[in-house]
């Protein structure tokens, strides 16, 4: 990966597609079939979190990409990529979820029961993210992106 820029139109256009695609699907099939919130819940928590989403989107990207450095001071293989990847999913968005989940009046219980999945299941997501991450930085063009293969 290429260092580009401190800011890219292209790099906060498919940073905010993925996170705004991605935490819309992966966060309801999580608050309806694992946490038990009604449609109606998760809909209203997905629907909140497209801003929040919007707001957040070139930030993590940034800090996504600071894990990754420093993942890649101790090892350049694939494994430290992916381990760096779940483990800048995990630090940013767990609070940023229960925020979510809190301001759309889910419960204590629910809240909790969402994040933690949604940490444990970002062993996965985290990793699955970073890769939906670079495609769409590949797709928008992205400089330091588009020239890899």
């Amino acid at each position: 990966m290429k260092s580009r820029g401190p800011f890219c139109i292209r790099n906060a256009a498919a940073d905010t597609f993925a996170m705004v695609i991605f935490c819309f699907v992966s966060g309801m099939f999580i608050e309806i079939f694992v946490s038990g919130m009604t449609f109606e819940q998760s809909l209203a928590s997905r629907t909140l979190s497209i801003p929040v989403n919007i707001a957040i989107a070139w930030p993590y990207g940034v800090f996504r990409d600071f894990m990754l450095r420093q993942g890649a001071k101790l090892s350049s293989s694939s494994v430290m990529k992916n381990l760096s990847d779940l483990v800048a999913y995990v630090l940013f968005q767990s609070p940023v979820y229960a925020a979510i989940l809190f301001t759309v009046g889910a419960s204590t219980d629910q809240i909790v029961t969402a994040v933690a999945t949604n940490a444990v299941i970002s062993c996965g997501m985290g990793v699955l993210y970073g890769y939906f991450l670079d495609l769409c930085r590949k797709l928008f063009r992205v400089p330091g992106y588009y020239h890899q293969i």
